[in-house]
């Protein structure tokens, strides 16, 4: 996928021969070893196969792993609420692409704020409402302190007020 190599040059590809299960995929388990990490984060084409047999394979070897329910699909609903409840059962941790998002993100204090706010808008269009609203409410704000004296110190979000402008 160019988009991933472009966002994570890094990222390593590894092909498979055929294997359903990419845990059963020697080079796979050996490069996802290397990494030194002990948490996982799996999305797939189906939750009930391409995300299920890795995801409980990896658990079993001691992961923690974290599965994005909402980047991955299934033929049917009740596919989806059999796998999520297989894998709580298991203790893999179902999660959301939003929610990996924000965990990863933290704050809005970092330099590349508006790019992370160009995500949420990707994965999440109704997003761009928000930033409105917060933007709309610092106008208000810095209206009411240049009228009213001097300004005081107030949480800000520059990817929000960066992204509206």
């Amino acid at each position: 996928m160019p988009e991933i190599q472009q966002v994570a040059p890094h990222a390593v590809y590894v092909p498979r021969r055929g294997e359903v299960n990419a845990w059963d995929n020697a080079l796979f388990v050996k490069t996802v070893r290397e990494t030194g990490k002990k948490t996982l984060i799996i999305a797939g084409v189906w939750t009930n196969v391409c995300v299920m047999f890795p995801a409980l394979d990896a658990k079993a070897e001691g992961y923690n792993v974290y599965v994005v329910i909402d980047a991955s699909g299934d033929p049917s609903e009740l596919a989806s609420r059999t796998t999520l409840a297989r894998f709580t059962q298991a203790g893999v941790i179902p999660t959301s692409t939003n929610a990996v998002t924000c965990e990863l993100h933290r704050t809005w204090n970092r330099p590349d704020a508006a790019q992370l706010a160009e995500l949420y808008c990707m994965a999440s269009p109704s997003y761009q409402a928000v930033m409105e609203s917060f933007n709309k409410a610092q106008e208000v704000e810095d209206a009411k302190q240049t009228n009213n004296g001097p300004k005081t110190t107030r949480s800000t979000t520059p990817a929000l007020a960066a992204q509206s402008r």
